[in-house]
């Protein structure tokens, strides 16, 4: 009998049965929302520290994400955790983990 995850006969395992551990780490982020008037939509801006590429000087690079708040818990103002996911439509690709302040 072939191998359940065998390539040479074309069977694969149901997806419940691949581990989590095979799948990539999920990105996650934390950042302060800065919009939450839309339903079940957060908008969360995160801020990264890096050095300049020519002059070396710490800059702060701010970037916003769309986020899925599945409960509208999160309000302007909050500092959240949000987590990658699959689409959800066209701007979404993260979703609320946590509100770590209110």
């Amino acid at each position: 009998m072939a191998e359940a995850n065998d390539p040479q006969s074309g069977m694969t395992a149901p997806a419940e049965a691949i581990p989590a551990s095979s799948r990539g780490a999920r990105k996650t982020r934390t950042g302060e929302v800065i919009s939450s008037g839309m339903n079940k939509t957060i908008v969360v801006r995160t801020v990264t520290r890096v050095p300049h590429a020519k002059f070396g000087k710490i800059v702060k690079q701010m970037r916003k994400f769309y986020a899925h708040d599945e409960e509208n818990q999160a309000k302007a103002g909050d500092t959240v955790r949000i987590m990658e996911t699959r689409p959800l439509s066209k701007l979404k690709r993260w979703r609320l983990v946590e509100v770590v302040q209110k």
